[in-house]
């Protein structure tokens, strides 16, 4: 699924222009994106959890020539799925 196809689910669902329905999508993900810069995790209920991590350098091997290499420190996002998501998935209730 795309953004494009996020866009058009709500465009159907809720009958705004697809212009508007595209502005509400950009602002849930500004939303988000700007709550994970700020360090906060981010909870939808019945979806799941997003948050920042930070790793910690390490070294690591280009697998083409085998050479040794650092990999620097940086944050990463991780999603926990809900469990009513989970469930949702798992017994193909998610439809409709």
């Amino acid at each position: 699924m795309t953004k494009a196809d996020i866009v058009q689910s709500v465009y159907q669902r809720i009958g705004v222009s697809k212009k508007e329905s595209a502005d509400i999508v950009e602002g849930v993900f500004e939303a988000i994106r700007t709550s994970l810069e700020d360090g906060d995790p981010v909870k939808i209920s019945g979806f799941g959890n997003f948050n920042m991590r930070a790793k910690r350098p390490r070294q690591g091997r280009n697998p083409k020539t085998g050479d040794e290499v650092e990999i620097s420190a940086r944050k990463v996002v991780t999603f926990k799925a809900s469990q009513i998501l989970l469930n949702k998935v798992n017994t193909g209730n998610g439809k409709g």
